[in-house]
């Protein structure tokens, strides 16, 4: 077997096509955008490269002459020393069932991170944001959303073999957006506190006035998310920035908000899940690639809704908001002749049981689960799962 690292733009796109080539006959695979990959590894697009000793490396591994798995390994200059151990990642696995092959990949990026000094590896993961690229699917096999890689059933035995440990499961949780009838009756009366205040009310918010959506979502989000150990901070301009991202692809009736005498008390941002449309366009956004997507896009034929974040400032907890939401959200939205029959809210790492209990309010079931593994070079240190977020 030799490994290949990826020098030339021949070599990154052997690289990229291998797991096209790997599910080619697997009907859950949906290729990821080609270019969105290649931006991972762009130093001109990443910002992660601006941070002090981020780093990234990749390999392919043939064997007479085919192509038959590939790694990626990364410094996070921003996150690699915020652990107990510096900690460097891998991800980007694709392997043929093959733990010979397998662990020469591990074990290439392992060395790889000993030199820079790492003392752990996570993986897989992605050099950048979470939310994508991010954790082996273990269980609930289907197709995946968009910003999720794909992966077939053995790669849990792979890592587990190779000696990774279990650092934290991620669950999407999903439910029929139709169903109403299956939440619990004591729902309905928490719900009835709200509903039946004349001072509250929800609704949509139209493209026009994104720019006041980004408004209410800081203010709520600050209010909502702010004092909670692990959650980022959010500024009123990331805000803003966010809301125009949403703008092109966004549905404005799945962008939802729960006033109290116009003040901003709750939202539930949703957005098309986008590997239902992107999965028409063979992995390339060129003309053709963009006509395939609007196309789809005015026809329908996403029929799945992907929950990005759900809130409701303290001040209004345990006072019906959050079910009155959903309860209005099912009563109004659903008879306006949205195409979506489903929603799925993608990770929720297992160390946030707050945010867990939120998708559970929403009457949503984990329909998958990834998980995210951690390798520690000194095999004889005790392993640790990722802490609870208080």
């Amino acid at each position: 077997m030799q490994q290949i690292e990826v020098n030339t733009i021949e070599q990154e796109t052997e690289w990229i096509l291998f797991p096209v080539q790997l599910y080619q006959n697997d009907p859950l695979f949906i290729r990821p955008i080609d270019a969105e990959i290649r931006e991972v590894f762009d130093r001109n697009k990443n910002r992660f490269y601006s941070y002090d000793k981020s780093e990234t490396i990749r390999w392919y591994l043939q064997k007479d002459g085919k192509t038959i798995g590939r790694i990626a390994a990364f410094v996070n200059g921003k996150t690699f020393n915020t652990e107990d151990q510096p900690t460097g990642g891998c991800g980007f696995f694709d392997c043929i069932d093959d733990q010979e092959a397998a662990d020469l990949l591990f074990d290439t990026a392992k060395q790889w991170l000993l030199e820079r000094g790492m003392e752990a590896m996570d993986g897989p993961v992605n050099f950048g944001e979470r939310d994508k690229n991010w954790g082996v699917l273990i269980d609930g096999f289907a197709e995946q959303n968009y910003g999720m890689l794909y992966n077939a059933p053995y790669y849990q035995k792979l890592y587990e073999n190779y000696g990774f440990g279990l650092y934290f499961k991620q669950f999407t949780f999903g439910r029929d957006v139709k169903k109403t009838k299956d939440f619990d009756p004591r729902f309905y009366e928490r719900a009835q506190e709200a509903l039946n205040n004349p001072d509250i009310s929800f609704r949509y918010i139209k493209k026009k006035d994104f720019d006041k959506a980004a408004v209410y979502f800081h203010e709520v989000y600050a209010k909502a998310w702010g004092g909670h150990s692990g959650v980022k901070p959010m500024t009123l301009e990331q805000a803003q920035k966010m809301f125009g991202k949403l703008k092109p692809i966004a549905d404005e009736r799945l962008i939802y908000f729960g006033f109290y005498k116009d003040q901003p008390i709750s939202f539930f941002l949703s957005i098309p899940e986008l590997n239902q449309l992107f999965k028409h366009v063979d992995g390339k956004m060129n003309w053709l690639g963009k006509l395939k997507f609007l196309y789809h896009m005015k026809m329908g034929s996403c029929k799945k809704m992907l929950g990005l974040v759900f809130g409701v400032v303290p001040e209004w907890h345990g006072k019906g908001v959050e079910s009155a939401m959903v309860v209005s959200y099912s009563d109004i939205a659903w008879n306006k002749g949205l195409p979506y029959r489903t929603i799925e809210m993608n990770w929720i790492g297992d160390f946030n049981p707050k945010m867990m209990r939120v998708c559970e309010q929403l009457g949503a079931e984990i329909w998958r689960t990834h998980a995210t593994y951690r390798y520690l070079f000194d095999r004889n240190k005790p392993f640790e799962r990722c802490p609870i977020i208080d």
